[in-house]
């Protein structure tokens, strides 16, 4: 969720765009997000009972789980690329200080996040230690900053965020049969595996998605040339190919694991999903993703994700919670999302007015 560069490139479909907006389309890619994002949570909430066991709303989930997962990946190539681009500018440890800095930032942010949701009446106090995506992103930016850091070298940083992504992933199963993690207080518990209303995201596997991105940022930083650029998208989309036919594949082997679900703790099926959503890099870059209105969102990310939950979720949605056909839940999600396009409209007019009080400033990715 983190700001790129403006830019309105030239389309060239064979090509792909002009290095100097080249990443107006990874924006548009994250707008995209945003829009499956909503759709994840409109069709949660709204869709009536009747329709969630149709093959549309199935298909509509398969769809929606692939949100978190292209958000993380984002994030991670944001913050490789920016710790780059801010090293040229200002030295290597000033921009690792500066990215860890933005890992504490998004993770503090959750906390808030949670304390509005309370504030609005969400629930018991238990609520403010929940562990969502906000959480596990913070502590993987911070983990990826201090790799960034460790690194002497971009090739050793590819490395490292190879070796990281294979981690998180494989020790999931491990980690959530783990004996010693039951003594942990259950909200540390929470953040390492699933915990009964404690627990939408954990650091295993999930913050591996993350580190996928650090490790594509840096490459993508690395292409300063257009033939660099096509060759290294070719070979994202080879990679991304291979991991999902992979996984698929792996999915029929006998486990290597003690115990393992396919659908949340397998590798398999992470690197299925992270094949998917890495596939969608080459394909925002040859297709010339870069409407406006999609980069407008995707560089408000984080401000629409702040708004639109309690907009579903909260009591003003009371009237269409399971209320609603999957037809018409995908028409609401069109209506909510031209509905925050228009207010993340009116807060960029009021931004580009008044510049950020320094006392507000930690809400800086929030606002801007």
């Amino acid at each position: 969720m983190a700001d790129a560069a403006a830019g309105h490139p030239v389309h060239d479909h064979l090509r792909g765009p002009a290095l100097t907006e080249r990443k107006a389309y990874l924006d548009a890619l994250r707008g995209v997000a945003v829009i499956v994002m909503v759709m994840a949570h409109v069709t949660d909430a709204w869709t009536w009972e009747a329709d969630r066991h149709d093959h549309r709303f199935f298909l509509t989930v398969f769809v929606n789980g692939l949100a978190a997962p292209l958000f993380l990946l984002l994030a991670g190539v944001a913050l490789a690329m920016a710790g780059e681009s801010r090293a040229r500018t200002v030295g290597e440890v000033e921009a690792a200080r500066s990215v860890h800095a933005r890992g504490w930032q998004v993770f503090g942010l959750a906390f808030l996040f949670r304390l509005q949701a309370q504030l609005l009446g969400w629930g018991a106090l238990v609520n403010l230690l929940k562990v969502d995506i906000l959480n596990v992103m913070g502590l993987a930016m911070v983990a990826a900053a201090w790799i960034w850091r460790l690194a002497g070298s971009r090739a050793a940083r590819i490395w490292l965020y190879a070796l990281a992504t294979t981690a998180f992933t494989m020790l999931t199963p491990v980690v959530r049969e783990a004996g010693w993690i039951g003594v942990l207080p259950d909200p540390i518990e929470a953040y390492l595996r699933p915990h009964p209303n404690r627990s939408t995201f954990t650091i295993f596997p999930w913050a591996g998605f993350l580190m996928a991105g650090a490790l594509a940022g840096e490459l993508l930083d690395a292409a300063r040339t257009r033939p660099q650029e096509r060759v290294l998208h070719l070979g994202l989309a080879v990679a991304a190919l291979v991991g999902v036919a992979g996984g698929y594949a792996a999915s029929f082997l006998p486990t290597i694991y003690a115990n393992s679900t396919f659908w949340s703790s397998s590798p398999t099926f992470f690197f299925i999903r992270l094949g998917i959503v890495v596939a969608t890099i080459p394909l925002a870059w040859l297709t010339g993703l870069v409407w406006g209105p999609l980069v407008t969102m995707g560089r408000s990310s984080l401000f629409v994700y702040w708004i639109h939950v309690e907009m579903v979720y909260g009591g003003l949605a009371l009237p269409l919670k399971r209320n609603l056909s999957w037809a018409m839940a995908i028409l609401a999600t069109a209506a909510l999302v031209a509905l925050l396009y228009a207010i993340v409209l009116w807060k960029n007019r009021v931004m580009s007015r008044r510049p950020l009080p320094r006392a507000l400033d930690f809400l800086s990715p929030v606002l801007r």
